[in-house]
């Protein structure tokens, strides 16, 4: 069942990279992202619990040999993210290639290897393969030794990154470098057990657990470090939907009332098409559009309020409780067709020059009006 869940996991973090590569198809480091996680993919999908991979289409030890390939191949494509990113194209590119020549040599080795070595002799898992036949010891050997080098490098670049970016992406390298240096260190360690268990000499039981351990931890904390970032920014996003959600709901006494006086001013997409009207329906848009149409409509009905009392002096305006009852006032004589010639008069003028601050103004009109109670207001004739 875990494996089932990691794979589907996978699965859908590499559509979401194929989908981030599809809108940047020439950017190199997505390109080998998306490979990496295809090859990772690829591999955990070769290696089957029972040891069989592969059994029913090839002969028993190909699966574990495709498995070996795409794990080595995705440490390659790991590299190159860093390649492409650290250098102009052309040199990545030149690196690129040195690195891929290496990589070639080793998976021609293991392949040479697998195919050398006795009958069913790769079905197994490392921990279980007899390292005594030597074409066995040289399929591991080689495999880890190659891991060991581009983790090595993949772990270099990484910290160097984080040293050179900010939060929140910081954190997260730094904790993918110290998942890939443990990984580093276990492919070291196993390299050696190869040898030693080669030779005819025993692990001890404690070390191979402390090295599945190792493997475990450096690999949750790679997939954490490498995810950190995006699913911060994606509970920042959440937060920012919330609060814009919020907003538009609190403007809605604000916007009815001006749409009565105004219901040209309330925007309509301009393509018929369904992704854009599916696209204008979202939180962010409505926002938006709300907060231009209720500062649209102020701006028409500002040439319609009484800004003299009888007595001659100038009513202060800037109280949202007072423009609320004059907003209302002003309404009402633009749907009755007798229009107040006056000057225009700026409302809910914000004191800062600021986005926010306009908006916490219109809010504050807006919760005016929603307090005193106005069920002209409150129809639901309109909808945005």
């Amino acid at each position: 069942m875990a494996i089932v869940v990691f794979l589907t996991a996978l699965a859908i973090a590499f559509l979401w990279r194929l989908f981030q590569w599809r809108k940047d198809p020439r950017n190199p480091s997505q390109r080998s992202l998306t490979l990496c996680m295809l090859c990772g993919f690829v591999s955990y999908l070769a290696a089957t619990p029972d040891g069989s991979d592969f059994g029913t289409v090839a002969d028993q030890g190909w699966g574990k040999l495709v498995q070996n390939v795409m794990l080595l191949a995705a440490a390659y494509f790991l590299m190159c993210i860093y390649l492409y990113a650290a250098a102009d194209e052309r040199v990545g590119r030149r690196r690129a290639r040195l690195d891929g020549l290496a990589l070639a040599v080793a998976v021609g080795v293991i392949t040479v290897a697998a195919v050398a070595a006795p009958r069913a002799a790769l079905t197994g898992s490392a921990s279980t393969a007899d390292m005594t036949i030597p074409q066995v010891a040289a399929f591991y050997l080689t495999a880890g030794l190659y891991m060991l080098y581009a983790l090595a490098a993949a772990c270099y670049w990484t910290r160097r990154y984080a040293r050179m970016s900010q939060r929140p992406l910081s954190t997260g390298l730094w904790m993918a470098a110290v998942g890939l240096l443990g990984m580093a260190m276990v492919c070291a360690v196993n390299a050696v057990l190869v040898i030693v268990r080669s030779g005819g000499g025993a692990v001890p039981k404690p070390l191979t657990v402390t090295v599945a351990v190792t493997l475990m931890v450096s690999l949750v904390l790679l997939a954490f470090g490498f995810t950190y970032p995006g699913v911060r920014a994606r509970f920042a996003a959440l937060r920012v939907w919330r609060e814009h959600r919020r907003i538009h709901r609190q403007l809605e006494p604000l916007w009815r009332l001006l749409c009565r006086a105004y219901p040209q001013s309330v925007l309509k997409p301009s393509a018929t098409a369904w992704r854009d009207r599916w696209r204008a329906g979202g939180v962010h848009r409505r926002y938006h559009r709300r907060v231009v149409e209720c500062r649209d409509g102020l701006v028409h009905i500002s040439t319609h309020l009484q800004c003299y009392r009888h007595d001659g002096a100038i009513v202060d305006l800037a109280p949202p409780e007072v423009l609320a009852q004059h907003l209302r006032t002003a309404v009402e004589t633009v749907t009755n067709g007798a229009p107040i010639s006056e000057r225009a008069t700026p409302l809910a003028v914000p004191p800062d020059d600021d986005r926010d601050t306009d908006v916490r103004q219109l809010v504050a009109l807006a919760q005016a009006l929603r307090t005193a109670g106005d069920p002209r207001v409150e129809g639901k004739e309109l909808t945005c």
